[in-house]
């Protein structure tokens, strides 16, 4: 797949859909069941053809939620990233607590990463439209965490020596693992690296009791 849909591909991941464009109960199904075939089988190596196939459905049907195959793959995508985020913003609803904000959102990352297929993000890695949405949502992951850090620190439970400078980093941290520099470096999937992420946050912030 090429580059060649980048900015229409990247204008349908960050306009909200027209009222006019609210997907069918029917489409919505559709988009779960390619959710559910693509982080099992990734989408790379699927034409058109075989996506009905296996949907059980015509490829009309298809382009009535993307024109093309490359923006279909889009699509779902960010229709997993959406879901995931929303998926682990009710996991922290409600939690007070910084330190056990931190440790639930990042459970909630790995929990969700794990979901994927390493075909997934092995493909979401070699196309540059999918790699951006992912990239988008790693940069929302690491604003909450800053945020979290704040509140920490602002109500006691973690400690204010260089808490700055630990958010930024967990920032190039989480960018690290997106671009897949620390996974090819020692050999972890993005869920477990999340998950250490978060032991390393709660054991140099945290306040001696």
């Amino acid at each position: 797949m090429g580059d060649s849909v980048r900015m229409v591909s990247r204008e349908a991941v960050a306009l909200p859909p027209s009222p006019r464009r609210q997907p069918t109960a029917r489409q919505r199904a559709l988009l779960s069941q390619l959710e559910a075939l693509f982080l099992a089988e990734g989408f790379a190596a699927f034409t058109l053809e075989d996506l009905a196939a296996r949907l059980r459905c015509s490829k009309s049907t298809l382009y009535a939620l993307a024109p093309s195959k490359e923006q279909l793959a889009v699509k779902v995508v960010a229709h997993y990233f959406r879901g995931a985020a929303e998926r682990i913003e009710e996991r922290v609803d409600g939690i007070e607590d910084a330190r056990k904000l931190i440790g639930e959102y990042l459970a909630g990352v790995a929990e969700q990463l794990n979901r994927a297929s390493a075909h997934f993000m092995a493909d979401i890695a070699e196309f540059g439209p999918a790699r951006e949405t992912y990239q988008l949502n790693s940069r929302v992951v690491a604003q909450r965490i800053r945020a979290f850090i704040d509140k920490g620190v602002a109500d006691g439970v973690f400690r204010d020596v260089h808490a700055r400078l630990v958010a930024e980093m967990t920032g190039l941290i989480i960018e690290g693992i997106q671009t897949g520099v620390l996974g090819s470096r020692i050999d972890v999937p993005d869920a477990e690296a999340f998950t250490a992420l978060g032991e390393l946050l709660l054991g140099g912030l945290t306040k001696d009791s």
